[in-house]
């Protein structure tokens, strides 16, 4: 099992994850990263965030993968 965190950004603004999440394996926290996107983006907002991403980083700081927040939503029409 493996700590990791998973922090927010576009080009202006960056939400980090202070309390991470213990998962384990890279799957499993591909489907949490999958899901706190979801989340995001199913709030009532204005916000636009297909300009967005969605950092994934072990205990270490080490990056361990990227998931665009455009990756779930689709494209838009």
């Amino acid at each position: 099992m493996t700590q990791v965190f998973f922090h927010c950004s576009n080009t202006k603004k960056v939400f980090l994850d202070y309390r991470g999440a213990v998962v384990n394996d890279l799957a499993e926290a591909r489907d949490h990263a999958t899901r706190l996107v979801q989340s995001f983006t199913n709030e009532r907002s204005l916000e636009d965030w297909r300009d967005w991403a969605l950092h994934v980083s072990d205990d270490r700081g080490d990056e361990l993968f990227i998931v665009p927040f455009t990756f779930v939503l689709g494209r838009s029409h």
